[in-house]
This record gives structure tokens, C-alpha cells and sequence, in this order.
């Protein structure tokens, strides 16, 4: 079964990489997402943009098609879309912005783990969560979208970029929500089967689905469930999906990896194991909900947003 995956870190994968073009062979990739990931602090859109040269090289050394919109996707190839993670890849800048869309971008999540130009993150204190002074359950609540952050969405609407909203607080998410337009939580997961706060609640997920947006299911085992042997992860994933599929419909839920920004799920531990777990998902919830689950959805938001 072919699959669209909406989330990797390929580009800064450190160590044996999970992404590999025999693992998406391997596991029946249709497209897959390359997030250009920038953990600096400064110089970021300099690292953004060495990201984006990374991935042109990439595609020419592997075959991959780099596409930019749903017209330009071909069924014989694996396809790959350019995505930014960390919206402070821009700097504060809608110039920059639109940089990066015409290098290829077409998606970008707004914000990491820190506060940024556009917005806050879904954890309030990650220092102290690193070190022990918080925990995984706690949530931003209070601030959201900057002025400036605003803009920089509208921006991304009016250029066709997706709006993604991982890693953003509750009120980043419900800002971006208020504009009405489809936008994606690229790799989250249900915080009713995970207290977790990079998991989205029940009227998170409703609202998603009321935009025509989607959510990837995310496969990072701390962020799926305590029980962290091959088995109790394939049974949060379903759980997981479930829980998604209950609050907004069988069309908001969609594949969001992680590959190579998570340590080694025990049940998948590269794209080359999907096939089992479409397997278990189409045991539950039929042929036609899985294709889509694992392409329609993503490519309906993707034709949509990016025409």
C-alpha cells in the first residue's frame, strides 16, 4: 500500500539513518517530507537555506522526484516534498518567507521547542524539562501567535504554503484555527490515550478536521506510551489512531513519522516495517479507511493548500 509520510529528519540525521531510499522502497513510499530542522539559534536562515541545497543534493543522489505541488507527483517515483521545522528559520522576516518558497517549501511547522518571532511552543519550560524540572504533560496555554506571527500565517496562505502546528501551544493552535483555513499537525498524536502535551486533545483534533486539515500520526514512543516493548507500541499506535479517527472522522488522520528525529520505535523501526502496521490498521478499520489514512488525506490538504 502506498503511503504519504508528512514528517522527517532525514536532512540532519546523525548516525545509521532510518530514511533510506531501500527502506522507502521497502515500505511502499508514495511521498515523503523532509523537514529542513534548524536547532540554531542563530544564523537561521542560513542554516535553513544549507538545508535546502542538502535536499536538492539528496534527491539527485538517491532519484527521489522533488515536487512542489499535487500535479507534479508521479506513481513510479518517490516523491519528496521540502518542509521547514522551526518557523525561526524566517527570522521575523516575510521576505525570507518567501525565499524559502521559491527554493521549494511547502510546508513549515511554526515553531520548535523554544519561543520564536512567530509564536510559542507546546512546552512552556523545555530546559526544565530536559533536566528534570518538568515533565511531558506539561502545557502552553497562555500564549500563542505573536502580531508578527499572524502575518507570517496569512503570508503562508496567500503563497500556498501549509500551516503546520506541531510542536505549538494551545493557543498558537486555536489562533491558527480562528483564520479557518486548512492547516496540519504534521507528527502528533491524541493526548486522551498519552497525557502528553505534543499530543492534541479531542476539540483539537474536531477542529482540525472542521478546517480540512490533518494530524500524522506520530510514531516517537514516549510521546505513544509508557509501555515502551515492540507490543505495547503496536497497540498505542492503534490506539493512537483510533482516538484520532473518534474526535474528527476518518479523513483527519494521516502519517507523520518522525523517522530520524526520534530514537528507534521497537515495533517500527524504519519505513521498511509499514506495511505490517497498514496491515493492522486495515484489520480495524477496512481497505478504504487506510488509503485514506495513509495518502488520500494528505494529498486532499497538499492539492488544496498548494494547488
Amino acid at each position: 500500500m502506498k503511503y504519504c509520510d508528512l514528517h522527517c529528519d532525514a536532512l540532519t540525521a546523525e548516525g545509521a539513518p532510518q530514511i533510506t531510499k531501500e527502506n522507502l522502497a521497502a515500505g511502499g513510499c508514495f511521498l515523503q517530507c523532509f523537514a529542513a530542522f534548524i536547532s540554531a539559534r542563530e544564523n537561521r536562515f542560513s542554516a535553513a537555506i544549507t538545508l535546502c541545497d542538502k535536499f536538492d543534493a539528496l534527491c539527485k543522489k538517491e532519484g527521489y522526484h522533488a515536487v512542489t505541488r499535487a500535479g507534479e507527483l508521479q506513481e513510479d517515483k518517490i516523491n519528496a516534498l521540502l518542509t521547514v521545522e522551526e518557523g525561526g528559520a524566517v527570522e521575523g522576516n516575510p521576505q525570507k518567507l518567501e525565499t524559502l518558497y521559491h527554493r521549494g517549501v511547502r510546508m513549515m511547522t511554526l515553531t520548535w521547542n523554544y519561543p520564536n518571532e512567530i509564536g510559542y511552543p507546546n512546552f512552556p519550560d523545555y530546559e526544565g524539562l530536559k533536566t528534570g524540572r518538568s515533565t511531558l504533560a506539561a502545557r502552553e496555554t497562555e500564549h500563542g501567535l505573536t502580531p508578527l506571527g499572524f502575518e507570517i500565517v496569512e503570508r503562508m496562505h496567500g503563497l500556498g504554503m501549509m500551516v503546520d502546528v506541531s510542536h505549538g501551544s494551545d493557543k498558537l493552535f486555536s489562533d491558527v484555527a480562528s483564520l479557518k483555513k486548512p492547516f496540519v499537525a504534521s507528527h502528533s498524536n491524541a493526548n486522551s490515550v498519552c497525557d502528553c502535551a505534543r499530543n492534541l486533545t479531542d476539540r483539537q483534533i474536531k477542529t482540525l478536521a472542521d478546517c480540512g486539515g490533518v494530524v500524522g500520526l506520530n510514531f516517537c514512543a514516549d510521546f505513544l506510551s509508557a509501555d515502551q516493548t515492540a507490543e505495547g507500541q503496536r497497540a498505542a499506535l492503534l490506539a493512537h489512531a483510533r482516538a484520532v479517527i473518534n474526535a474528527g472522522g476518518v479523513e483527519v488522520l494521516a502519517i507523520g513519522s518522525d523517522f530520524d528525529g526520534i530514537p528507534e520505535n521497537p515495533y517500527l523501526k524504519n519505513p521498511s516495517c509499514l506495511p505490517a502496521f497498514f496491515g493492522e490498521l486495515e484489520k480495524e478499520f477496512g481497505s478504504g479507511a487506510v488509503e485514506k489514512i495513509t495518502r488520500k488525506n494528505f494529498l486532499r490538504v497538499f492539492q488544496e493548500v498548494c494547488g
